[in-house]
């Protein structure tokens, strides 16, 4: 195990909850899916490194537009164990992540394009609604949203 450097700020599980904006019981969560890490005091308490609230905010923006926890495991497990990840890092997990959030885009705009003219008609009808599945064409697809992947 690396040796942690003596001016590294730990912080209380209630105290980096407040600051990122999240409940105790997600960073447990976080913690138990080894997307963060704390340790452990003499009392057993848990304790927080301060660059893991840099950490929840990448956590955070990646799920807020759609990037599952899985994945966003996968771009952790490649930043530097210790240390700030740098821009560089930031910027290879962007590039990686481009097209996905391009398509993304795609997808909800056509979405929301397409449902432009259903919204309020109240027919709540989408075997039979001509703007969004005519003749049911849809419903040969199976069942569910089979227009979201």
């Amino acid at each position: 195990m690396s040796q942690v450097p003596k001016d590294v700020v730990w912080l209380k599980p209630g105290q980096v909850a407040q600051r990122a904006g999240v409940a105790v019981s997600t960073l447990h969560y976080y913690e138990s899916l080894d997307l963060i890490h704390s340790r452990r005091t003499a009392g057993g308490r848990r304790e927080y490194r301060r660059d893991t609230l840099r950490v929840l905010a990448f956590i955070r923006a990646s799920q807020r537009v759609g990037i599952a926890l899985e994945r966003i495991k996968d771009a952790l497990d490649q930043l530097p164990e210790e240390g700030l990840p740098t821009k560089k890092d930031w910027a290879r997990i962007s590039r990686e992540w481009r097209d996905d959030l391009n398509d993304r885009i795609e997808h909800l705009t056509a979405l929301r394009d397409r449902f432009s003219n259903c919204i309020g008609c109240g027919c709540l009808s989408l075997k039979s609604c001509p703007y969004s599945n005519p003749d049911d064409i849809l419903g040969a697809q199976g069942q569910g949203a089979v227009r979201l992947p």
